[in-house]
């Protein structure tokens, strides 16, 4: 197969991705307005009959001082990742992405290699012997993904190292999903655990709301995300960064971000954004107060959204990133608990992968994050 890569206009590029089932939400072309501080562009793979094949969003970080870039393809490209030419979708975008300055290139081939249900899960939760997701063996194993990875270490790309939960820029190599196709909503609620089921029933006991918020309502989720923040010691993200996804996202489809806010005596005790590609939804960032817990309100937000996703056709709800610790003296280990309650699966993609162009600015720019 002759393949052709060069630069595509966005119009084009989302007609591509709209007349696919899905695509990662960082894969569409307004996303490159979210991530505003890097440069852009959108890439286009053609066949000899010159029909567009495959898409990627680049983004661009600048080296300080120099135009050299590290190329970023998060969760992306979008390609026939299990085409036994691999090298012939990867060597043109190495070559164009070098003639644009980049030094490195970053990206995460959405490709899964291995799922655990929950019932797995909970199993190796009870064991003392197993501390990680990969001390049990999966339920599901993909073995084209393995052929995809070997391939790549043939073509001279490296694994990253980030294989834990990979919060922030580097997106998540383990995530959890509750898979919707060929269910109805009640199989769905049955598969939950009776802590999910019995907190889903207090909340609505209790006269918990969950109501569906707008642009205006963002500064209310701000506050709720800032005390998450300072309760789970990490980092948030400026009011104005959600602000940005919310325009830019809602530009290009007016169902691509939604927010979600559940309230309890007018009060919101919880909120969470949710994004829509085709079939996938994903929740993206949650928040919540630190009392009233015992109304459950962030159970009842879940609920919603997972029905509501459903409502749209979805065929996966994404719960996002876990770790892969199943040890309950990590820190970590209440993500993979709370969501393992929903009885839907943990599914580890092969990760992202890095092609150094440059070699000694590659590894000075791996010194410089392994210090961050």
């Amino acid at each position: 197969m002759s393949l052709t890569l060069r630069t595509i206009s966005r119009e084009q590029h989302l007609a591509y991705i709209q007349s696919l089932p899905s695509a990662s939400h960082c894969q569409v072309p307004a996303w490159a307005d979210v991530k505003n501080e890097w440069r852009s562009e959108c890439l286009g793979w053609f066949d000899k009959s010159d029909e567009l094949v495959g898409v990627g969003l680049v983004l661009y970080r600048q080296l300080p001082k120099i135009k050299r870039y590290l190329a970023y393809l998060p969760e992306g490209p979008v390609i026939n990742w299990h085409a036994p030419n691999l090298e012939d979708w990867l060597n043109p975008m190495l070559a164009h992405l070098k003639q644009q300055g980049a030094f490195s290139v970053k990206m995460g081939p959405p490709v899964v290699i291995r799922r655990w249900e929950a019932p797995t899960i909970k199993k190796g939760i009870q064991d003392p012997d197993v501390k990680r997701l990969r001390d049990i063996e999966a339920d599901v194993i993909e073995p084209r993904a393995f052929e995809v990875s070997d391939r790549l270490r043939k073509l001279g790309w490296q694994q990253g190292e980030d294989g834990g939960a990979g919060f922030g820029d580097v997106q998540p190599r383990y995530v959890f999903q509750v898979p919707l196709a060929n269910r109805s909503l009640d199989d769905v609620q049955k598969s939950f655990n009776q802590l999910w089921r019995r907190n889903i029933k207090k909340a609505d006991k209790a006269g918990v709301e969950v109501v569906q918020g707008g642009y205006d309502d963002l500064p209310a989720w701000q506050e709720l995300y800032e005390v998450t923040a300072e309760r789970d010691r990490f980092r948030p993200r400026p009011l104005s960064y959600f602000q940005r996804q919310w325009k830019a996202l809602n530009a290009e489809d007016p169902n691509r971000m939604r927010l979600y806010i559940a309230k309890h005596e007018g009060e919101p005790l919880a909120a969470a954004t949710m994004l829509t590609v085709g079939s996938h939804v994903w929740y993206s960032y949650g928040a919540s107060v630190n009392h009233k817990r015992e109304v459950r309100p962030s159970n009842a937000m879940q609920w919603r959204m997972l029905r509501d996703a459903y409502a749209l056709g979805a065929s996966v709800y994404d719960l996002r990133g876990i770790s892969d610790t199943l040890d309950e003296s990590d820190h970590l280990f209440g993500l993979i608990q709370f969501k393992v309650g929903t009885g839907g699966e943990a599914v580890e993609y092969i990760g992202e992968w890095d092609f150094p162009l440059n070699k000694v600015l590659h590894k000075a720019l791996e010194i410089y994050m392994s210090k961050r």
